[in-house]
């Protein structure tokens, strides 16, 4: 027989038990709860907004991670990331003057038609990451800039130069995942012409005061197949040929831009995702 202690307290632990386990008033089951963790005695950060460890900090969003793409097989996107290209259509992108994209889908992959124009996409970007696959036309044709070029133009205005550098000789400041006309790549990370490569571009925009002055600059960190060649490198202005690039201010958020300079490059694998700030929902 149980006591009449050892019931009350058997009673005691059930409706404990309940109200952790309850779903919050007025959620209806359809919101999952988490139990507080973390301090709220430790010191304040720097910025005076949180504390060390802070339980009332919010939990990072989560995400589905891409995977990664093979020679033959395109990788998957991050699930909050905005797919610009998955190999079946344009309807992200538009022509000169909002007019239809004019490249081509070939077997899965976005090509250049030569001097039809760039392609423009139609969502526009701040501070984000972004990730493009590219293949070199083989056999290659020409030399020096006349080889497999074209060219990532983020907001319209900052270019990261695509361009076959496999065994190809250039100017410095213009070779493949160059800050073209400001920053040469810290390596030569170029694959042979007709192999897929990939850049993961983190770009910061630049910020611009009331006046119209620049508060502080564009910055590009670039991998190229998976090797940093630059790391959070300030760009010196907009993109320009045979002079130096100037800032001019400009939207918040503005598109990006593929280049055709003339050369059926490819292109697969397009992704973007926004850069929030932290705690940001």
């Amino acid at each position: 027989m149980i006591s009449p202690k050892r019931m009350l307290l058997a009673v005691a632990l059930a409706a404990g038990a309940a109200v952790l386990l309850a779903p919050a008033a007025g959620a209806q089951g359809t919101k999952k709860e988490h139990p507080k963790v973390g301090f709220s005695d430790t010191p304040r950060l720097p910025d005076g907004k949180w504390r060390v460890h802070d339980s009332e900090r919010p939990l990072p969003r989560v995400i589905t991670p891409g995977t990664c793409s093979t020679q033959d097989t395109p990788g998957k996107a991050p699930s909050d990331a905005v797919v610009l290209f998955d190999g079946k259509d344009l309807s992200h992108w538009v022509g000169r003057g909002g007019q239809p994209a004019p490249w081509k889908i070939v077997d899965g992959a976005l090509v250049i038609a030569p001097r039809s124009g760039e392609i423009i996409s139609k969502e526009k970007f701040g501070d984000c990451q972004i990730h493009i696959e590219f293949n070199s036309p083989d056999p290659p044709r020409g030399r020096d800039q006349d080889r497999g070029n074209s060219g990532v133009i983020i907001m319209e205005r900052y270019e990261i130069q695509v361009l076959d550098s496999y065994e190809n000789l250039t100017y410095a400041d213009g070779g493949a995942g160059a800050i073209y006309g400001q920053y040469p790549p810290l390596v030569n990370a170029s694959r042979p012409p007709g192999q897929w490569q990939t850049y993961d571009i983190l770009f910061t925009a630049p910020r611009f005061k009331d006046d119209g002055t620049l508060e502080s600059p564009a910055y590009s960190t670039v991998l190229h197949n998976g090797v940093v060649l630059h790391n959070h490198t300030a760009h010196v202005g907009a993109m320009a040929y045979r002079a130096v690039g100037q800032y001019h201010k400009h939207a918040a958020k503005e598109p990006i831009l593929l280049q055709d300079h003339g050369h059926p490059v490819k292109f697969r694998n397009i992704w973007v995702r926004e850069i929030k700030p932290y705690d940001a929902p």
